[in-house]
């Protein structure tokens, strides 16, 4: 279509783009599913797996931004190829089954030199690609992490029974360097031209007011929001197969109740991608963050199996829409020459609010023995988060309003 940048090629970059997040976040799913035989093997402490999973999402965050910076003088292939041998690299080391050893292969080498590589830049390119329909492809990607889950989690549950934690590990490692790296090499070439040169109309001016405030005043809000609502997403990701196993479920049903809520987080994001097209990012953002904390509320009130799946489902579809939604806030909001920092930036943040959320649900189940004082807390961060959202979409309506009386 003249004037805008997707052609069909679009569509192939986010779909690989999919494929390959979809890999490499499998990666640390292997803890989450194994966290009660990991914890076994370290003394009985889940807080030490549960570190684990965080680090490799606070890894994941904190590189970001430099990965974001050296794909864009070196182009998106290079450092989702490197990154691709650092997972492989992490879950290599963790397989040694030392708690050093699990620390660094899942901070050091899955997180920092791995998919820090691999998902922010990835988030930026495929927004480049996209102009019309950007908050249905980034919804598609950001979908990577749930898919992950979705199709990995079963198989991790019968392959741990089976082979054992390590050895899943190790043959796991090989899988993904032989997939990702031949992936990217193919499919990522340079940006379409009018990727870096659109519409001047369509994009925020540098230094210009953003809602009535100062730019930085508006994308702080968004990154503490960004951090208090992945808190709560991160708690019954990382612990349902152990929460599970407390009330009496076996672990291969358990992965398969986790495989259930990121399935229908992967089609909900979907979804919400459309709804974002349609209604902005920020209030995307807000009404994925009311759907998630009323969803987490249900894990207070049931135990029984088939009322699980109900939470389990709800929740997946409630939390899903917003971490693309952000994204696509950060291209409404602000100039696109800034996304290659802001975008992974927010990332970093909405990362460290994972794996503070993974690590603070262990913790606290170690401290007093039951899951419901974590997700108590987990609601309470949702809570802050759905304030600071509410507040940016009245100062949104408040400048549209102003606008449409001033033409």
């Amino acid at each position: 279509m003249p004037g805008t940048v997707e052609t069909p090629y679009s569509w192939v970059v986010a779909v690989t783009a999919l494929g390959i997040l979809a890999v490499s976040f499998g990666a640390p799913t292997i803890t989450v599913v194994a966290l009660k035989p990991i914890a076994a093997d370290l003394g009985g402490v889940r807080s030490a797996p549960a570190l684990c999973y965080a680090l490799a999402w606070l890894g994941s965050a904190a590189g970001g931004i430099a990965m974001g910076q050296i794909a864009e003088r070196l182009g998106v292939r290079w450092t989702v190829m490197c990154g691709a041998l650092m997972v492989a690299a992490g879950l290599l080391l963790s397989s040694l089954g030392k708690p050093i050893d699990l620390y660094l292969g899942h901070g050091l080498f899955m997180g920092l030199l791995g998919n820090s590589g691999i998902n922010a830049p990835l988030h930026v390119y495929v927004s480049r690609w996209f102009d019309r329909r950007r908050g249905s492809a980034l919804g598609l990607i950001a979908s990577g992490q749930a898919l992950a889950g979705m199709v990995w989690a079963p198989v991790f549950g019968y392959a741990v029974e089976w082979i054992g934690w390590q050895h899943t590990m190790q043959l796991y490692a090989v899988f993904a360097a032989a997939v990702i790296a031949p992936a990217a090499f193919l499919v990522f070439r340079e940006l379409p031209r009018a990727a870096t040169a659109g519409p001047k109309w369509r994009e925020p001016r540098a230094g210009e007011l953003v809602l009535g405030l100062r730019p930085r005043t508006v994308f702080i809000l968004l990154c503490a929001a960004g951090f208090f609502c992945c808190v709560p997403m991160a708690m019954p990701q990382s612990h349902l197969v152990a929460f599970c196993s407390d009330a009496g479920i076996p672990i291969t049903r358990g992965a398969a109740m986790l495989s259930a809520l990121l399935a229908c987080a992967f089609i909900g994001r979907q979804v919400w991608g459309f709804v974002a097209d349609k209604i902005g990012g920020l209030r995307t953002i807000l009404a994925g963050s009311v759907c998630q904390a009323t969803a987490m509320t249900g894990f207070l009130l049931t135990q029984d199996e088939a009322g699980l799946y109900v939470v389990a489902v709800a929740f997946g579809l409630g939390f899903s829409g917003m971490i693309p939604a952000y994204a696509v806030a950060i291209r409404e909001l602000f100039p696109a020459r800034e996304a290659s920092w802001r975008i992974p930036t927010l990332l970093l943040c909405s990362g460290s609010g994972m794996a503070a959320g993974g690590w603070l649900a262990g913790a606290i189940y170690d401290a007093v023995g039951f899951y419901a004082a974590a997700f108590a807390a987990g609601i309470a961060f949702g809570l802050a988060n759905t304030l600071v959202i509410a507040m940016l979409v009245l100062r949104q309506s408040r400048v549209h309003s102003s606008l449409l009386a001033q033409a």
